[in-house]
Parts: structure tokens; sequence; C-alpha cells
């Protein structure tokens, strides 16, 4: 039975074959024996009565504990081999009994030799008791002896052929278990390296966002600076103290980054404030027109923080390219969504031909969460900005 377990690799399955098997044995095979016995003498009734009671008894504790050393299941088969002849003396034949008792000892059995060897000396006992009260004679090899002697054969190949196609079975499933193994650990690698390459996506993008965007400032903000130490003394005072600023907040960006600080970009409160304030820093930076209108909307922070971002991209993409003189800044609040618009009045450029990192970088973060950038411009007519988001509860 400890092979069969192994073999088949499912209790379960074995325990519902063993249930079933006894189902077919009780009515098949024990009732039959003690309908026959009924009209023999005393002493045969009587002794099949106590065979039927052991054969029960053994076959109950080898189902109940089939790992008891008490009763192991080879011993029990043993007692089985025996019973079968002893039946088969007490009625003068015992082959229907052998043949419906046969796949318990492939049932029980340790392994294929040990089943063919224990049914093989039932089949022998089972042929000499039937034999034993009328002696041998070839007279004999009909009815009781040839339907035992052909049962074992066919009992033998089919039990040898089970457990050939089990093993290859479990085989199989040991090798597609491993491969399924294999398979696992593959996508978990693949995943973790499309975490990694998301994550390095997502520094880059931040990164590029504040810092790159904070650096360009400053350097732009130093040259001016510079140019005016000597013609505008008080411009250039005002200049430096944005070119401070603007590193104390790349420094207060750069800590986020790597963790050292919670995460920051936009303070709870009106998104509107926040672009005030930026709006502010690039008058007073770049001295361009900025017209915006800014309400106040309730938004969540990570709507706040992408929206900020795209400002802060479109107004750098400005200073560094439109040659403009006037930018506008309109955000308005539609059912379900918010828009953030903004224009300027520079040379514009073909936007097929443009692959900047900066709007890539706009339209992974509108689109991580559930927005959209539209960008429209043409040489010499401007540049059209639109981040749309959908709008979520207050944070």
């Amino acid at each position: 039975m400890t092979r069969w377990r192994q073999q088949s690799g499912d209790p379960l399955t074995l325990d519902r074959i063993l249930r079933w098997n006894l189902a077919i044995w009780i009515p098949f095979g024990l009732l039959p024996l003690l309908i026959a016995v009924h009209d023999a003498s005393p002493a045969r009734t009587y002794g099949m009565f106590g065979l039927f009671a052991l054969i029960a008894l053994c076959h109950g504790v080898v189902l109940a504990r089939p790992d008891s050393p008490v009763l192991p299941p080879r011993a029990y088969l043993a007692v089985l081999a025996l019973v079968l002849g002893a039946t088969s003396f007490i009625l003068t034949g015992g082959a229907a009994f052998y043949v419906v008792s046969l796949p318990q000892f492939w049932l029980f059995a340790r392994g294929p030799r040990e089943a063919t060897t224990l049914s093989g000396a039932a089949a022998a006992l089972t042929v000499f008791g039937g034999t034993i009260e009328q002696g041998w004679s070839p007279d004999l090899l009909t009815g009781n002896t040839v339907s035992t002697v052909i049962a074992y054969a066919l009992g033998t190949a089919l039990g040898l052929w089970l457990y050939r196609f089990i093993g290859q079975s479990n085989e199989r499933q040991e090798q597609l278990s491993a491969e399924l193994a294999l398979t696992q650990e593959e996508l978990a690698a693949a995943h973790q390296r499309q975490g990694a390459a998301e994550e390095r996506e997502r520094l880059a993008r931040e990164i590029h966002d504040t810092l790159a965007q904070g650096f360009a400032s400053i350097v732009v903000l130093a040259e001016a600076a510079r140019a005016a130490t000597v013609t505008d003394p008080e411009r250039c005072a005002q200049q430096l103290t944005s070119i401070e600023r603007t590193a104390r907040e790349n420094l207060a960006e750069a800590r986020v980054l790597v963790g050292a600080a919670p995460e920051s970009g936009v303070a709870p409160g009106s998104l509107a404030t926040t672009l005030r304030r930026t709006l502010d820093r690039f008058v007073q930076d770049t001295g361009l027109t900025v017209d915006a209108e800014l309400p106040d909307i309730e938004l969540d922070q990570h709507t706040r923080v992408a929206l900020l971002r795209c400002t802060q991209e479109s107004l750098a993409n400005v200073r560094k390219h439109a040659d403009a003189t006037t930018v506008g800044v309109l955000l308005t609040e539609a059912p379900g969504s918010v828009e953030l618009e903004i224009t300027d009045d520079g040379r514009g450029f073909v936007v097929e031909e443009s692959h900047g990192f900066g709007l890539d970088g706009m339209r992974r973060r509108l689109a991580e969460l559930g927005g959209e950038l539209t960008v429209t411009s043409s040489l010499g007519d401007g540049t059209r900005i639109l981040a749309t988001l959908p709008t979520q509860r207050q944070e």
C-alpha cells in the first residue's frame, strides 16, 4: 500500500479505490461464501464463519491503520492467501473468491514483486485447497484450477501494466512540475526585471521633472545674474535669490527621491495656489506675461502632482524653446474630469517630429492616472498643451 500511495501521489484517490474495492468484495466475495456454506456440515459452517470473521477483522485493521506494525499490509495479504486456501478446501473450490480478492494483492502490496509473489501463493493455495480431498488428476485441469490460473495470469499482467502506467504518469507529472517551477521562476524574474525597469523609468521621469528642470533654471538664472552684475545690481540680487530658492527646492526633491523625506511636490490644499506660486516664479525669472485662470478645485494628491509636473515641464519648454512673449494657463473642471490648458505664442514646432523625454514623460504620468495629453502646435503658431485627468475625491 505504501508503494501505491507513492505511485498514485494522491492518498484520497487510493482511499477511494479501496472503498470501491470493499464495496465489491463484500457482496460478491464474502456474502456468496456464507450462502454457499449454509448447507454444509456444522464444522465446515462454523469454520467458514470463523474465516469470515478473521479476514473481516484483519481487513478493517489494515484499512484503518495501514502503517501499523501489529498487522502490516504484507501480513494481511499472507492471512488472505491462507483464508483463500482454506475457503477453497471447505467449499471444494474457491476460484470466484480468489478472483474477487485478487485486486487486494496489488492494492496492499509494497511493490509489483511482492504483489506477484503473494497473489501467486494465494493462487497455489486456492488450487491446492480445492484438490486436497480429491487428489490430483488431469480431470481437475478444468473449473476451479483453470479459472484460478487464468485469473492469476491476467491479474499479474494487468497489475504490472498499471504499475508501469502509473510510474510513467508520475514521471511525466514530475517533469511537468519541474517545468512549471522553472516557468514560475522565470516569470518571477521577468516581473522583477519589469518592476526594476518601471522604477528606473519613474525615477528618470521624476528627476527630469524636478532636479533637471531646477538645475536648468539655475544655469539660466546664473548666466543672467552674471550679465547683470554691473548693469543692474538689483536684478542680479533677485536672480541670485531665485537661484538659492531653486537650489533649496532641488535639495528637498533629492531627499524625496532617495527616501530621506516624505513625499512632497504639492502640499495638500488647492492646486490653484501652488500653480500661482509656480507662475509667479516663472514671471519673475523670465519677464514673460502670463494670463492665468485658476479656480480653486479640490483634487486628490496624485492629480495635483501630475498637473503641477505638466505645468512645470510646459513652462520649462517655453523658456528653452518657444521664444514666446505671452503664456496662458487655464484650469477648468468638467463633470468627472479636470483640464489644464497651457498655451504660448512662441515659434511652435512639428508635433510628429518631437520625441523629447519631457512630452513622453507627461503622457506616461497622465496615463498612469487614466488621463491623456493632447499637444497642438505648428511652426509659427505657438503651442497648446491640454492635460485631462479624471477627478477623484479629495484625499
